[in-house]
């Protein structure tokens, strides 16, 4: 089998460990990122994540933490063929001669390569996925003249169907494209990065081969928390861009976004919903990189 052949299997596989495993840690992420700032005197929507899970399974049951997956499951195989396999290339134009390892300054950069061309595909489902997930939310601060908070989309393709309707064709489905990259080039990049040199930091060497389960699984957290730690306020302004009101948009774009939101909240603004993201990162990117790795060795 060909090494893109193993690259978009294992990938394939890993990715949707990830999604299962890490979900309802975003479900609540997006609702916390998505809720709008409250009124003097009043108290938010949700007080915290544990607020958040609380009144989310109260109104919706469990089932309402795994909201929005079947966009982000439905092409993990797509996205993940796309990272892993741009990865892989990357790899192998970067190293000198067959077998040797590349250096983490050039893993960085397979990262980057790969989180740039992952965000083409990304965009697109985060918004399907963030429009599901924050619904709920948005539905009990709206106004009768807020559209995206008025609709009650019946699941993926429905949220779909009405963007390319009613906001602008494909070009809607790109809403928060350029915090999408913000986001996957230098997240992916680092995360990539921190794997390969967190093996190497338990392996005591450039040869990981030997590491059990135990070690990829705390390289993948380490790596994945890595990740939100480098892009998460660039995440927080995809997320409102993704669920702002087309014809009454409170923000222009991403700049302004991230102006209003620093205006209004203050930095910590920015990191609304980071407990979770944090936590998801941890357990879903364990789960991922170990799903990968086992299918990649399986397939020689």
């Amino acid at each position: 089998m060909a090494d893109a052949a193993k690259d978009l299997a294992s990938g394939t596989i890993g990715g949707a460990a990830q999604i299962i495993v890490g979900h309802p840690f975003d479900t609540i992420k997006v609702k916390l990122q998505s809720q709008p700032a409250s009124t003097p005197g009043q108290p938010p929507r949700y007080t915290g994540a544990i607020d958040a899970v609380k009144q989310t399974v109260a109104a919706e049951g469990p089932k309402g933490l795994y909201k929005g997956m079947g966009a982000p499951l439905a092409t993990v195989a797509a996205l993940n063929a796309v990272l892993f396999t741009v990865r892989g290339q990357m790899e192998g134009l970067l190293r000198s001669d067959l077998g040797v390892p590349l250096t983490i300054s050039q893993q960085f950069v397979c990262g980057a390569g790969a989180g740039f061309a992952v965000s083409l595909l990304a965009c697109p489902t985060e918004l399907v996925k963030c429009r599901l997930q924050a619904q709920s939310a948005l539905a009990c601060a709206s106004t009768t003249s807020s559209v995206v908070a008025a609709v009650k989309y019946g699941g993926p393709m429905d949220v779909a169907r009405h963007v390319l309707r009613s906001e602008g064709g494909a070009r809607g489905l790109f809403k928060g494209l350029f915090p999408t990259f913000a986001r996957e080039i230098p997240g992916n990049a680092t995360m990539f990065a921190t794997y390969e040199a967190f093996k190497r930091f338990l392996a005591g060497g450039s040869d990981t081969s030997s590491l059990g389960q135990g070690s990829l699984i705390m390289a993948g957290g380490v790596a994945g928390a890595s990740f939100w730690g480098v892009v998460y306020p660039a995440d927080v302004v995809k997320s409102v861009l993704q669920v702002d009101d087309y014809k009454n948009p409170k923000y222009k774009g991403s700049m302004d976004a991230f102006r209003k939101i620093l205006k209004a909240e203050g930095v910590k603004g920015l990191y609304k919903g980071f407990g979770p993201a944090m936590a998801r990162s941890v357990f879903a990117n364990a789960a991922c990189f170990l799903a990968y790795e086992m299918t990649r060795s399986s397939l020689g």
